[in-house]
């Protein structure tokens, strides 16, 4: 993990009148997510922005400052990244042909060709020294699985050359200098979208940590910078008002009313902060599935096991309905894989993490939605991290929200050229 055992030496934003449920909204398409938060909460404007210039972490590496020290993940990057140059960086960036698999007992100019790019003297083909070697190759470079076999992937991925990937450290460098920099805070989170993992500091030190599930591929969680300042306990879970439409006003009509017990729902009459409940007997729905501008009827799901916001929701004003909440699903935690959500992050242990940003765990009296405000409002950071620093240098992660692809022009621009420093 990329912050593991390492230790760091308001307003709310005006956000739309109009109704949004409890879903995240996507990020227009406009806005490229390569290494920018795409929002930052304005108390946060002196130690975070939208949008900076990227600095030529090839060329120079930063060498420490008593007025502005980068968190200790951007340093470890760094020297990741030397180790790099140092080791594959070096090793000669031969070009292997397509061709058969190859593998133990394999010979030929192919072969040949692997031996030579992988830096290993002539020899009389695939023997375990090569089996070994793309083993190596596969382990750091993110490849799975890890069977020292040069298939069609472990090529692809040496024929990208050292560049491509001392790139990639590069744009996680950038990424990891927005980070707050020591003494930057007390109390801070980073949520890191790319291992989906929530990481909680105090004076700059990890105080703990925790599997999160967050977006899928298709529903990003975003790069941001916002502040927390409020929790919810047992709280409702709010149908946006798309859903409403096309399909609770649609299951209702094929499956009545009863639909709304089945999933323990309840209808308000709009989404004023005080409407009351209203009998769902009253309310037209056929005419909701069929007119889009019809009714300002809000439906939401009642607390309890059933809730997808589980027993708990942390929440951040922010213009794309970002929070972080418990989940009724606590099997997907065991995963490896949990980019899952629809853009949100589902906490592991939110009780642990309650009493972390609180101090104690909230006790709620009443069965109903409660909301508590945080004593301080504690700045979460999300990032996306794909490389992850280790003693032995780096190690590779899949791109999986393709946020890297998009940050090889930001970074280097349409003729490969790194930005020049700031």
């Amino acid at each position: 993990m990329i912050f593991a055992a390492v230790a760091l030496t308001a307003a709310a934003p005006l956000l739309s009148a109009e109704p949004k449920g409890d879903e995240p909204v996507a990020v227009p398409r406009n806005i490229k997510q390569g290494i920018d938060f795409v929002y930052v909460d304005p108390d946060m404007s002196s130690v975070a922005s939208r949008h900076q210039k990227p600095r030529n972490w090839l060329a120079r590496l930063f060498k420490g400052d008593n007025r502005n020290t980068p968190n200790v993940v951007f340093q470890r990057l760094s020297d990741g990244l030397e180790q790099y140059e140092a080791s594959w960086g070096r090793l000669p960036q031969v070009k292997i042909p397509a061709g058969p698999v190859l593998k133990l007992g394999s010979t030929g100019k192919r072969v040949a060709l692997l031996r030579t790019r992988l830096g290993l003297p002539p020899g009389d083909g695939y023997g375990q020294d090569l089996f070994q070697r793309v083993s190596d190759y596969q382990r750091v470079h993110g490849l799975e699985p890890v069977d020292g076999i040069a298939g069609k992937g472990t090529l692809a991925s040496l024929n990208q050359g050292a560049d491509y990937y001392e790139r990639r450290i590069a744009i996680n460098m950038e990424r990891a200098w927005r980070l707050p920099a020591t003494r930057a805070f007390d109390r801070y989170v980073v949520i890191d979208s790319g291992s989906a993992m929530a990481y909680l500091f105090d004076r700059d030190r990890i105080a703990d940590s925790m599997r999160v599930v967050v977006g899928s591929p298709k529903t990003k969680t975003p790069m941001m910078a916002v502040l927390m300042r409020t929790a919810k306990v047992h709280p409702y879970w709010n149908v946006p008002p798309e859903l409403i439409r096309s399909l609770t006003a649609a299951r209702i009509r094929e499956q009545g009313l009863s639909y709304l017990d089945s999933f323990h729902y309840e209808v308000l009459a709009n989404w004023s902060p005080d409407a009351p409940v209203i009998d769902p007997k009253t309310v037209n729905w056929r005419k909701i599935a069929a007119d889009k501008a019809a009714g300002n009827i809000r439906v939401r799901q009642l607390p309890g096991p059933w809730n997808s916001m589980g027993d708990m929701k942390f929440e951040m004003p922010n213009d794309y309905g970002i929070y972080l909440h418990d989940t009724p699903h606590k099997e997907l935690f065991a995963e490896d894989e949990r980019h899952l959500s629809n853009g949100c992050v589902r906490l592991s242990d939110y009780r642990r993490f309650a009493d972390w940003v609180f101090g104690r765990m909230p006790q709620a009296t009443s069965p109903r939605e409660q909301e508590f405000t945080l004593p301080k409002p504690v700045p979460v950071y999300m990032t996306y991290l794909t490389v992850e620093p280790t003693a032995n240098g780096v190690v590779f992660r899949p791109d999986v929200y393709g946020f890297d692809a998009l940050a090889m022009p930001q970074m280097f621009g349409g003729a490969s050229q790194i930005a020049s420093a700031s």
